[in-house]
């Protein structure tokens, strides 16, 4: 089993009524050429978006993306093309590695690129993953080209439910995806072949709600040799943090973030009542910690000393 990478995942799971709504749009000329895909990391946006890229550029290609099976087919040109990074008609941004912001050097070549001449008639489109990790001047020029975008270019931004300059927002039609809880683990179990809880402790996945990041959590047990049916909230939290797993992992270092917050709901009941000036604490620093990305080791030390430790 492999990291789940939205651009290769011919299958989609649970996004069903979504993707058909959005297909309905473009079928009837009304797809909004700007469009914010909202809602929690790890519910499957990005996929959701490269299938409706897959269902539009596969439309007049031999094995063309399945409507009835929610499904690309894997022998499809486009798809191929989108695989091996070099479709004419897809430009992805995200945050590199190595960086903490998606940086105006990337919009720029965005620009360049989309001020080419296309080589079809096919719609263009430009796929931005976690918008959040846009800085000032990355959003600044990004708002230039969205005010007059070229012709047959469409815009789809992933959101992952984090605050967004309303100026960003307001030049876009937001789509909230969202999945319940049962949904999310039905999808999670589907993708890791029915065993979902013979393989994560109930307690991990009582908190963790989404597929994407579920399944991101196994492989991580997996590559780093813990099973993980033995590590409950608090254990986990005291493993990853102990071990500095999230120095190279930008999904553990998010799953830590999340998972603190659930471990202080987890415990609100069960300790003293300074728990919520605790909570507060953490939670502020948590927040300041993403927002200027700042060092997240010296928060997540502190939160092993005097709540994990405790």
């Amino acid at each position: 089993m492999n990291t789940l990478k939205p651009f290769n995942q011919t299958k989609l799971f649970g996004l069903n009524k979504y993707i058909l709504e959005l297909i309905k749009l473009y079928e009837i000329s009304s797809l909004p050429n700007k469009i914010l895909l909202s809602g929690d990391k790890g519910l499957g946006k990005s996929t959701l978006a490269f299938h409706l890229i897959n269902y539009v550029l596969s439309k007049n290609e031999e094995f063309k993306y399945d409507i009835n099976k929610f499904e690309i087919n894997s022998l499809n040109h486009s798809y191929k093309t989108v695989i091996n990074e070099s479709n004419p008609n897809l430009i992805i941004i995200d945050i590199a590695h190595e960086k903490k912001n998606i940086d105006i050097k990337q919009i720029r070549e965005l620009i360049q690129n989309l001020n080419k001449s296309s080589l079809n008639n096919k719609p263009r489109f430009v796929l931005i993953d976690n918008i959040e990790f846009l800085n000032t001047n990355s959003i600044n020029a990004l708002l230039k080209i969205l005010e007059e975008p070229n012709f047959n270019v469409q815009f789809i931004l992933i959101n992952n439910n984090k605050k967004i300059l309303p100026t960003l927002l307001s030049r876009c039609i937001n789509f909230r995806i969202s999945l319940s809880h049962n949904e999310s683990l039905s999808i999670c179990n589907q993708l890791l072949d029915g065993k979902l809880k013979e393989l994560i402790n109930d307690d991990l996945i009582n908190y963790y709600l989404t597929p994407g990041n579920l399944y991101n959590l196994f492989i991580f047990g997996k590559l780093n040799q813990h099973d993980l049916i033995d590590y409950d909230l608090k254990e986990f939290l005291k493993l990853v943090i102990k071990k500095n797993y999230y120095k190279n992992n930008f999904l553990i270092k998010y799953i830590i973030f999340e998972l603190i917050e659930c471990y202080f709901r987890k415990i609100n009941t069960t300790i003293s009542s300074n728990i919520y000036d605790k909570y507060t604490y953490f939670l502020k620093n948590i927040s300041n910690t993403k927002k200027f990305n700042l060092d997240e080791e010296i928060l997540f030390d502190e939160f092993n000393d005097e709540i994990l430790n405790a």
